[in-house]
Parts: structure tokens; sequence; C-alpha cells
């Protein structure tokens, strides 16, 4: 069964629910200022809109998703350092785990 909603949507728009659209009324919100998009963080609204509306954004706008694509990539280089670490220790600990308990 299909979401008539969808059918509604642009050729390539990212399907999107009301409820990750929706930011609790206490926090700060950040809304696009080329569609009906919110936000809840100034750096998703300014990722947005470098990849959504490339074409339509200023100078400024254009510079905050240069700033949002450096952070996210510094962001991605971390968690993957991270993760990394994470599977190294679990796999010497599992060899070292073995290697004592001689199974």
């Amino acid at each position: 069964m299909t979401d008539d909603t969808d059918e509604q949507r642009p050729v390539g728009a990212d399907p999107v629910t009301a409820a990750e659209l929706s930011v609790p009324a206490d926090e700060p919100q950040y809304d696009c200022a080329y569609c009906d998009r919110v936000f809840a963080r100034e750096r998703h609204r300014d990722l947005h809109r470098g990849q959504a509306h490339p074409d339509r954004v200023g100078e400024s706008a254009a510079a905050a998703y240069r700033g949002a694509v450096e952070s996210e990539r510094e962001s991605l280089v971390r968690y993957r350092y991270v993760a990394l670490g994470a599977l190294v220790v679990l796999y010497f600990g599992f060899l070292v785990a073995f290697a004592v308990v001689g199974v």
C-alpha cells in the first residue's frame, strides 16, 4: 500500500514525514526561506538549502553551506576513527580472550 503524499512530491525529493519536520515548541526553529521545511539545528538548515536550493541561495547562505559541509566532514572523519578504534579493541579483546580460555 502506498502513501498518497509520496505521489505528490517532486521527482528527486527526499521523503519527509510530519514527525521529521516537527520541532518542539520550546526549541529554536530554523526555517528554510525557500520551502516550508523546519529544522532544529541551523547547520541542518544550511545543509538543506545548499543541497535542495543551490541556484537560489545567496553568497552568505552558500558560505554557510560550505561551513556546514566542512563541519559534517570533520564529524564523519572522527566517527570513522572512533569506529575503527572500537573494532580494533573488540578484535584484540576476543583474540586475548580466546588465547586465555584456549577454546
